[in-house]
């Protein structure tokens, strides 16, 4: 099969945003499924928030990847879990040849189950393993960027389950306290762990009510709606700037677009089998062609 081209650099329209998307959970469900290891469900719930960011919002140049990133907006992926979705999204907007995707999981292969450094896949700035982390790397990365007088941005995603490590708190109050206005934090609010509903396992209470406390500037948006999403997106950053770091709180549904996936933390952490594919794939149109 011929090697799909990556996504041209200008500003694709929102149906073409919404196609690479369905491609994106295309790759998801088939990378987890080729290996029978991996996390689909937050991969699909995250699919829209990731198209978005590096095809519409992000500054960014895959062709000249480096750590730096000077001039660059830079993202920071914390719940490293959903490494499919991101791998996905990396390797069509050109970050490495999309053929790669089927070394996922693979022994010697640079696309971890969890994202690593250390086999300089581009696009990756930080390990991801350990939930809780992200954040402060982001703070790090926003500060360092005031510092150089760079006037990009920096992204972080976090789940909500990830919210239940003290070490996401400490890194909140002092973003606040240090006024690192560069940065938008994003919480994909899908309500659900791998144990279960995050309300069963350790209830979050008012998230926002929480991180305005901690004196964060927070909007809400709904994730699984690319309008929704661009919306939501260009909203946080006009709000950058102004003395306060952003938070985004967006809701999306766990294993969105397909529809036995959903509904449920059952798929947080398992692979489909031969027949789950198949159903799956059938609901998710190929639309950039499978690598």
């Amino acid at each position: 099969m011929t090697e799909p081209a990556p996504v041209k650099a200008s500003k694709p329209s929102t149906e073409e945003l919404q196609r690479i998307a369905s491609q994106v959970r295309r790759d998801i469900v088939r990378m987890v499924h080729a290996c029978q290891s991996g996390h689909p469900g937050g991969s699909l719930g995250c699919a829209d928030f990731f198209t978005a960011l590096y095809f519409s919002v992000m500054k960014h140049d895959p062709a000249h990847f480096d750590m730096n990133g000077a001039g660059q907006d830079l993202f920071f992926l914390s719940n490293g879990h959903i490494s499919p979705v991101f791998y996905s999204v990396l390797a069509h907007s050109g970050y490495f040849p999309a053929s790669e995707l089927k070394t996922f999981r693979r022994l010697d292969s640079r696309l971890q189950g969890h994202p690593t450094t250390h086999e300089g896949l581009p696009g990756v700035r930080m390990a991801s393993g350990s939930l809780g982390q992200g954040l402060s790397v982001g703070i790090g990365a926003a500060l360092a960027k005031k510092l150089n007088q760079d006037p990009q941005l920096v992204y972080t995603l976090h789940g909500d389950g990830e919210l239940q490590e003290g070490q996401i708190w400490e890194a909140a109050m002092f973003a606040a306290a240090n006024k690192v206005d560069n940065l938008i934090a994003t919480v994909d609010q899908n309500g659900r762990q791998i144990d279960g509903d995050t309300d069963q396992v350790l209830p979050l209470g008012d998230l926002h009510a929480k991180w305005t406390a901690f004196g964060w500037d927070v909007l809400t948006m709904n994730g699984n709606d690319m309008v929704a999403v661009l919306q939501g997106l260009a909203e946080a950053k006009k709000r950058t700037g102004r003395g306060k770091p952003v938070c985004i709180l967006m809701r999306t549904e766990m294993g969105m677009g397909v529809d036995f996936m959903m509904g449920s933390h059952e798929w947080h952490g398992i692979a489909p089998n031969d027949e789950q594919l198949a159903k799956a794939l059938a609901q998710l149109p190929e639309t950039l062609g499978d690598y």
